[in-house]
């Protein structure tokens, strides 16, 4: 008998080595990092000295661009990447897809007399034109208005994207449409970290620091995935087409026997994430960690904070990066959210804090936070921007990969909630009874052998399961799903923040006028009544039990448990009110978003059902029929060559066979006409969700639940899909 393509695929990985790294030159991380950015000593270096500082304004100080400097700063550019290797330039840009989208233009211009000169202006610098008409825009633009503008964005450094022998200078940009209008995620990000700087240094100058000239989010951007071996990738139609299995019976060993985290990384792992950091040094992110994951086949990278926006450029050429590299190395990354039931899934860790010009972390509590009154106005401020815009913050992590993570044992629940650790959150306390205020100290652990050194201790351990932990001078929203952009998420914690700043500026500065005032008991005021009325998102317990959810019910705080739920309100009164007011998204721009997000979750799920009704229908279901059909051949052979012999056994697997088989094709059959029921709402993007939600989901859960009880009744050697065991485990 021939062997199926999913034997072939598995004798084939036997025998597979890891390939060499893509990056070959034997230079040390410290000489090559950044070696492919147009960086600040590449600017000082090449531009002459008055146009580097006006560009250096920009960037550092946040003052407007001047735009004569355009030409030059393009002509050092242009030399700078051709002596590099690049051909062609590209406005890269951040589209409401969550992915990044780019044109590539030749530098290449032809002269009349057939010769040829590399071209590139401080208009083409400034100002690209793709076309806006197929993107999604949430009803902004029309299929026919194609016009739309990418603007470049000189605060996120230039660079050159390499594949094989072709370098392209690639630019970072915003994108617009002909009316102005935002289209993308760049651009309400740039606006909510200009709102953060203009109310924060508002409160610093209330703080006795009034000199301070910018303030800005800075990030941190863990990023989680799996690695899968091609040729078994490509015998799965699921995650083809949707990132994720649709089906799958569980394995014998799962992380049941937590052998994975952080254990020693694969060969063929390792060199991947070797390739993958040397591109990521040379592109100037700062990769600092890599270790495994808790499920079997999950990793983890982890980089240095940089500040927010170019963090998340940064993140987005990382998840690029790790598939094209991974692809060289015969595997695919998966940056699902739950490529895999029953295993962890996967997250990205937000860790988000407040830096100024001068390099002070605003959210560092030093050695006694009790003491240090700008950390407790800065994090009484976090606490109401959170309490407050809770439903933001929910609503900015809700995605379809995301429900199927979010309250399961690798992530936080969908009540959004804040951990301060029993240090801080004793300060909060004492702060709003009026006690006084006195610090822990960090003390050491003794492990009990002398030849151990004694371990500083922290004075609070770390809360897995909060979606918002205070985690020393940061704080890190974990429920992100490892494949969304993080620009959502820190639009409305910027956004927030910045109006809770707001907020305590003004009551700060009324409680300070007026003769012989005391600022500092108007501030300590404030705090304390900021704190009191907010402390209701405070909590440190265990974010998985039922208590907190009927805690957390009582206390008033919200559970929106889907993407549907999350999205409802989004664009409601409150929200857009907020973001006016900043000038971070005007009304139709945010209801524009809602409606992208909305629609992306039912376009998502949709593909999902066609895919497993197509896969049961064609692949599971005839496999069970013809397992059904050996096994009645079987039956009748047995009982001719000995009609007395007990054949119940073969009986009863035969009879659940043909059961299940008959089961599936009416779950398949019910499963696309809820899907094409489901997509026939899509005139409004919340009832269509809805429907998907509490229709197509379901179906699916049915479908698959019969597709996984026959992969464990049909016998191994015909069963056609790469199976969980080897996906997770066969590197």
């Amino acid at each position: 008998m021939s062997s199926s393509p999913r034997q072939s695929a598995l004798s084939a990985l036997a025998t597979r080595t890891a390939p060499a790294t893509h990056v070959t030159a034997p230079v040390s991380a410290t000489e090559s990092f950044g070696s492919d950015v147009f960086s600040d000593a590449v600017q000082r270096q090449r531009l002459p000295k008055p146009i580097y500082k006006a560009l250096r304004r920009t960037i550092e100080a946040g003052e407007a661009l001047d735009a004569s400097i355009a030409d030059a700063v393009a002509s050092a550019m242009k030399a700078w990447a051709i002596e590099n290797g690049a051909t062609h330039f590209t406005h890269w840009f951040q589209p409401m897809t969550g992915m990044t989208a780019e044109k590539h233009d030749a530098f290449l211009v032809a002269k009349a007399d057939g010769s040829a000169i590399a071209e590139f202006s401080g208009k083409e610098l400034i100002r690209g034109e793709p076309d806006a008409s197929s993107f999604p825009s949430g009803g902004i633009r029309a299929t026919f208005e194609a016009r739309g503008y990418t603007a470049w964005d000189p605060t996120s450094p230039a660079f050159l994207r390499r594949n094989g022998s072709a370098a392209t200078l690639t630019i970072p940009t915003a994108f617009c449409s002909w009316t102005g209008e935002a289209l993308d995620l760049k651009t309400p990000l740039l606006r909510s970290a200009e709102a953060l700087d203009k109310q924060a240094r508002r409160l610093l100058g209330l703080l006795g620091e009034p000199n301070v000239r910018r303030v800005f989010p800075t990030l941190g951007v863990e990023q989680e995935y799996f690695l899968v071996d091609a040729s078994l990738w490509a015998l799965r139609p699921d995650l083809v087409a949707c990132g994720r299995t649709l089906l799958g019976a569980r394995p014998p060993k799962g992380q049941e026997l937590e052998d994975h985290y952080f254990a020693a990384t694969p060969e063929r792992v390792m060199t991947f994430m070797v390739d993958c950091e040397r591109q990521l040094w040379n592109l100037g992110i700062p990769a600092k960690t890599r270790h495994n994951e808790v499920a079997p086949a999950q990793y983890e990278m982890a980089p240095i904070f940089e500040p927010a926006p170019v963090a998340i450029d940064h993140n987005m050429l990382c998840m690029e990066i790790m598939q094209s590299t991974a692809e060289r190395h015969g595997m695919k990354c998966l940056l699902h959210e739950k490529p895999f039931a029953g295993v962890n899934g996967s997250g990205k860790h937000n860790n988000w804090s407040l830096a100024d010009d001068e390099g002070n972390n605003l959210l560092d509590p030093g050695h006694t936070p009790h003491e240090n009154l700008k950390f407790m106005v800065f994090l009484s401020v976090v606490l109401r921007a959170v309490d407050l815009h809770q439903d933001m913050l929910r609503a900015s992590i809700a995605h379809a990969g995301n429900d199927h993570r979010l309250g399961a044992n690798e992530a936080p629940p969908a009540i959004i909630s804040i951990f301060l650790g029993d240090e801080l959150e004793g300060l909060v306390r004492a702060l709003i009874g009026g006690k006084e205020l006195k610090g822990r100290k960090k003390g050491e652990l003794e492990l009990g052998v002398s030849t151990l050194p004694p371990l500083p201790r922290d004075t609070s351990d770390r809360n897995r399961t909060s979606p918002f932990a205070f985690t020393g001078n940061k704080f890190e929203f974990r429920a992100v799903g490892s494949s969304q952009s993080c620009a959502y998420p820190n639009i409305v914690l910027n956004s927030a923040v910045a109006d809770s700043i707001d907020h305590v500026a003004g009551e700060i500065e009324k409680r300070s006028k007026g003769k012989g005032a005391d600022r500092r008991a108007a501030i300590e005021a404030v705090v304390r009544e900021t704190l009191k009325r907010h402390e209701r998102i405070l909590f440190n317990g265990d974010g998985y039990s039922q208590e907190w959810q009927d805690e957390a019910a009582r206390r008033g705080l919200l559970n929106r448990k889907d993407t549907p739920a999350a999205l409802a309100d989004f664009g409601g009164k409150k929200n857009a009110e907020l973001f006016e007011r900043l000038g971070v998204l005007s009304r139709r721009e945010l209801e524009s978003r809602q409606h992208v997000l909305l629609m992306a979750y039912a376009h998502r799920v949709a593909v999902e059902a066609h895919s497993l009704a197509n896969i049961a229908a064609t692949i599971v279901l005839p496999v069970a029929q013809a397992a059904a059909r050996e096994m009645a051949e079987s039956l009748s052979a047995v009982r001719q060559a000995a009609p007395k012999a007990d054949q119940g056994a073969l009986e009863e697997l035969l009879t659940e066979v043909a059961s299940k088989a008959n089961q599936l094709k009416g779950a398949a059959d019910r499963l696309a006409k809820v899907n094409a029921q489901a997509h026939e709402l899509e005139g409004s993007a919340l009832k269509a969700a809805e429907s998907y939600r509490d229709k197509v989901v379901p179906a699916m859960r049915e479908t698959r639940a019969l597709c996984d009880q026959l992969e464990a009744l049909v016998g191994d050697t015909h069963w056609p899909l790469p199976k969980y065991r080897e996906l997770l485990f066969l590197k």
